[in-house]
């Protein structure tokens, strides 16, 4: 079968394509058929800036071919999506079965991987933002998959007000036909009238205005992989508070509540409440184009290799 990996930091120039063996579910494994891989900025960055070489997991979706020991909620011929963190840019990947679940008849592998792990993402940090109704929401990253799920949850949650935050200008229209009210730019000097709950994705330089966004008594939730530092001072201000939020916690500690969220996801798209937005999809040799992509910012939701 063919995979993508690399053996050095770098750029996309650094991923190349090969032919390996077909791994072996093991106990607890499903051992799935891709036919999509999502392409996520961790991965990205992993690529570029991890210590050393290291697996190129993520979300992937496709049809069960075989299980290994002990597995008993599903089979072979299943339609599953799930987190792969082995080899995941591959034409067959390893899943364990607690990271699966199973994709409604009616819905492709692209849409599920699109909509369920930026999903969960996407509901559990609006969730841990404790929402109220007629807040005013701002979202960082909005024109990312999780972004754009996020705003959509925001305005579903009866948000009064919704502020989408995006690097360039180009992509307001895009934002703004998912329900944004407001558009602002990260390098603009003001982000608008403040906000009770902020969504950030992005975390690094941008901590500091999404901080300074926040009304009185407001709070942020921190749900990316950037990193960054928050100004105490500003908190103190403004009565403020920042809370992180990481989906693989809940994952790993509250598998009901995950599955409760999967169906809830389902059902919101089923209803039209949700609409995750695919920007590419293209094979799973070109996945240094998906990675390129991604690293300038040009994507407007989510970039699917297609095995």
């Amino acid at each position: 079968m063919r995979r993508v990996r690399y053996e050095v930091n770098g750029g996309p120039e650094v991923l190349f394509c090969e032919e390996v063996a077909v791994p072996e579910p093991g106990p607890g494994e499903l051992l799935v058929r891709c036919e999509a891989v999502g392409v996520t900025l961790p991965t990205v960055r992993k690529v570029r800036e991890a210590k050393e070489p290291a697996p190129l997991g993520g979300e992937v979706a496709g049809t069960v071919v075989a299980v290994g020991e002990g597995v008993t909620g599903f089979a072979a011929g299943d339609r599953v999506t799930g987190l792969c963190f082995a080899a995941a840019y591959a034409e067959l990947a390893v899943v364990h079965e607690a990271m699966a679940s199973r994709i409604p008849d009616r819905a492709s592998c692209v849409e599920a991987v699109a909509l369920v792990r930026s999903g969960l993402v996407a509901r559990g940090a609006y969730g841990a933002g404790r929402p109220r109704p007629g807040d005013a929401v701002l979202v960082t990253a909005a024109a990312s998959t999780t972004g754009a799920l996020a705003l959509q949850y925001a305005k579903a949650g009866g948000a009064s007000h919704v502020v989408a935050a995006v690097g360039s200008a180009d992509k307001a229209d895009f934002v703004r036909g998912l329900g944004a009210d407001e558009v602002v730019v990260y390098e603009d000097a003001s982000w608008g009238e403040p906000v009770d709950l902020v969504l950030d994705g992005v975390g690094g330089a941008l901590l500091g205005p999404a901080v300074r966004a926040l009304a009185p008594r407001g709070r942020l939730v921190a749900f990316g992989s950037g990193g960054g530092s928050v100004d105490a001072y500003e908190l103190l201000v403004r009565s403020a508070s920042v809370t992180g939020f990481h989906m693989a916690a809940v994952a790993r500690d509250e598998p009901e509540r995950c599955a409760r969220w999967r169906e809830e996801l389902w059902e919101l798209r089923r209803a039209g409440t949700l609409r995750p937005s695919v920007f590419a999809e293209l094979p799973l040799a070109e996945a240094a184009q998906a990675h390129g992509i991604i690293e300038a910012r040009r994507n407007l939701g989510k970039v699917v290799l297609v095995p």
